[in-house]
């Protein structure tokens, strides 16, 4: 079973939710803001995934933008990057699935009916 990790107040995530439902594609669900991705997990998916770990990040996120992360990313290594996306949830992109060897980042249905 996958794991869906989501904002529920987020509209991106909400049609993921749907197209999951809609697929009949079972999962478990969780909250992103409430149980933030540990720096273990955050580390597993980033290995996992072979993105670049700057994708990991919400870019469009208030909390990025007040923290000036665009300018600080690239001066910082990738354990100090995990570290801050593990601080809070606000920071990841979002929606994540977590299959047992994926990945999938934000919600691009073509990927996720390959995926999926």
């Amino acid at each position: 079973m996958i794991e869906f990790i989501c904002y529920t107040k987020c509209t991106t995530c909400q049609k993921a939710k749907k197209w999951l439902d809609d697929n009949k594609i079972e999962y478990n669900i969780r909250d992103i803001k409430e149980d933030n991705p540990s720096f273990e997990e955050l580390a597993d998916w980033y290995k996992m995934s072979g993105l670049p770990l700057k994708k990991f990040f919400n870019t469009s996120g208030l909390l990025y933008k007040s923290m000036a992360l665009k300018d600080k990313l690239p001066t910082m290594t990738e354990e100090e990057q995990l570290k801050l996306l593990a601080t809070d949830g606000m920071l990841v992109k979002r929606p994540l699935v977590i299959g047992e060897n994926f990945v999938l980042l934000g919600f691009k249905e073509s990927e996720w009916s390959e995926k999926l």
